[in-house]
């Protein structure tokens, strides 16, 4: 997303290029391809040149467990996880990592993952034989320092999904253990953590906010309680895992990549929930998988706001099960809602443009703000499946001006002078202009699909619809069916284009890769042999040929 006078930083060179990413407090973190944490090092230098197998010392974020030392480098043992250092077929057997240091990829099977269950609670008892007191550091970083009552559920999940996720924990165990940690914290009385309004909301001059206070709860000793409720409830599932949380689950395959590029911050955030039913403990029969890409402006708060609250708010609707366009549209206009009066708390003046995804049983359900955007690949063509909120849309300008705005052409078309999209969440001081109203549609699943693909305008605006499909075919012959790093060589492609937003790129497959690969294959040798193009089927749009304009 770009804001007019948007310029790189001093490291906008390095910084976000082959996995690196600001890690707070002058260091940097690293991804690696040969363990499973990112190396945390002092010094942007010394991150640039980690290599593909680590030779130099590093100091984790995670703790150190594993009782003997591995073998490629490291000065010191991390690790308690399945060992596969020593393996020549690491990335087969082990999900990248991409540039925010999130695990992308094929989920472990389900037998596999039943067997090595306790083995992921023993690890975290074995780390944390106790609960933690009060002056014990937390094992994550507490979300600010309040939280009103509704923002407590989706801030809870984001903590225990990262924790659990950053000690490799399979998806559905990860996602039924927070269901029920949430589940029993909710139960429970709050008022505990309630915190007293401060001299300076006592002062607000807003009398809309004096009739109806929110209340608001003290985030560190809410996480600490939460972090302790989770020890409690590995002590049970240690004995005992309940049959949900390692029953039989979808096998979903995602790449993801994502790099600040040029730009002095990263203010994408992307979400990858493929137990989403489990997650929200959701008792009827159809599977769920949620996936979601924000591209935020102005700073992060939005974006990072929007990338937790949004699957929290579609699962708090009622007509999710019956309705999910419904309850998408709810959803992000809650999550607006929410973040307004968190800005107005905090003075924060971001915005966020999201796509989202929901895929529920045969039936994909699509939703989005602004200019990001998400492309249904289909035997080899592209699927049109929404059109972009921008300024320059005729409907999107008529609905500006009549609430009393106006759309100018300043370097690309920008509302009011300022925003390059019309919808958003957050952006305080330009609503009702910038809407936070989504647009949603969805579309049958025939299982002819071949993946989709999610990402922000910092990709789109350099890299055209019809050019996807060809670059993903051309990654996949290269790779022989190897589907793990498509997202980095799209993102490394929109770089090479001239893109200097933050990029990020997620391609969900919806068959295995090495299925479209043979297809295409097949396909190539049947038009040769007709001398003429494959007809699309009768249900597909056109394949998009047009370049999005620049925004």
């Amino acid at each position: 997303m770009r804001l007019r006078g948007a310029r790189g930083g001093r490291d906008g060179k390095w910084a976000g290029l082959a996995g690196i990413r600001e890690w707070g407090a002058g260091r940097w973190a690293r991804s690696c391809r040969s363990c499973p944490i990112p190396h945390i090092l002092e010094h942007l230098d010394r991150a640039r040149c980690l290599a593909l197998y680590t030779t130099s010392p590093c100091t984790f974020a995670a703790p150190r467990l594993c009782p003997s030392p591995h073998t490629h480098g490291l000065s010191k043992p991390y690790g308690r996880l399945p060992c596969v250092f020593n393996s020549e077929d690491w990335n087969q057997q082990q999900a990248p990592w991409d540039a925010l240091g999130m695990a992308s990829g094929a989920p472990q099977q389900s037998s596999q993952m039943a067997e090595e269950t306790p083995g992921f609670l023993d690890a975290i008892l074995h780390d944390f034989p106790a609960p933690l007191s009060p002056e014990s550091p937390l094992p994550w970083k507490v979300p600010g320092t309040t939280l009103s009552q509704e923002e407590v559920e989706g801030e809870l999940i984001e903590l225990v999904l990262g924790f659990l996720g950053g000690r490799n924990v399979p998806p559905l165990l990860a996602s039924s253990l927070a269901c029920e940690v949430v589940a029993q914290l909710l139960q429970t009385d709050l008022s505990e953590f309630r915190k007293l309004p401060g001299q300076e909301e006592e002062n607000d001059d807003d009398e809309e906010e004096k009739q109806t206070p929110v209340t608001l709860l003290d985030a560190k000793g809410l996480a600490l309680s939460f972090f302790n409720r989770l020890w409690e409830v590995c002590c049970q599932w240690q004995k005992q895992v309940p049959v949900p949380a390692r029953g039989p689950q979808r096998q979903w395959l995602v790449s993801i990549h994502a790099i600040r590029n040029s730009r002095r911050k990263m203010e994408d955030r992307h979400v990858c929930l493929p137990a989403f039913s489990q997650l929200f403990g959701l008792s009827d029969a159809v599977d769920r998988a949620y996936f979601a890409v924000f591209d935020g402006h102005g700073g992060v708060d939005a974006a990072r706001y929007a990338a937790v609250h949004v699957h929290v708010n579609a699962a708090r609707q009622p007509e999710l099960l019956t309705d999910p366009e419904t309850a998408l549209r709810k959803a992000f206009q809650r999550t607006d809602e929410m973040f307004l009066c968190k800005a107005k708390r905090e003075r924060l003046q971001s915005g966020t443009t999201g796509v989202c995804a929901l895929i529920a049983g045969k039936t994909l359900h699509v939703a989005w703000l602004g200019d990001s955007q998400v492309i249904l690949v289909q035997q080899g063509q592209v699927v049109k499946l929404m059109e972009p909120h921008k300024p320059e849309r005729q409907d999107e300008k008529e609905r500006i001006e009549a609430l009393g705005g106006f759309v100018c052409h300043m370097d690309c078309w920008r509302v009011n002078g300022t925003l390059a999209v019309s919808r958003a969440i957050g952006d305080i001081f330009q609503k009702p202009y910038v809407s936070g109203e989504a647009d949603v549609s969805s579309r049958g699943l025939t299982g002819s699909e071949d993946y989709l693909l999610l990402a922000c305008d910092g990709f789109f605006d350099v890299v055209s619809h019809q050019e996807v499909t060809d670059l993903v075919q051309s990654h996949l012959v290269r790779q022989k069916g190897c589907g793990l790093h498509v997202a980095e060589e799209l993102v490394a492609a929109a770089r090479e284009r001239g893109s200097r937003d933050n990029i990020t790129v997620m391609v969900v497959f919806l068959r295995a890769p090495q299925d479209l690969l043979e297809g295409s294959v097949q396909g190539l040798g049947d038009s040769r042999a007709d001398g003429r193009s494959q007809d699309l089927p009768s249900d597909l749009s056109e394949p998009e040929t047009n370049i999005p304009q620049r925004s």
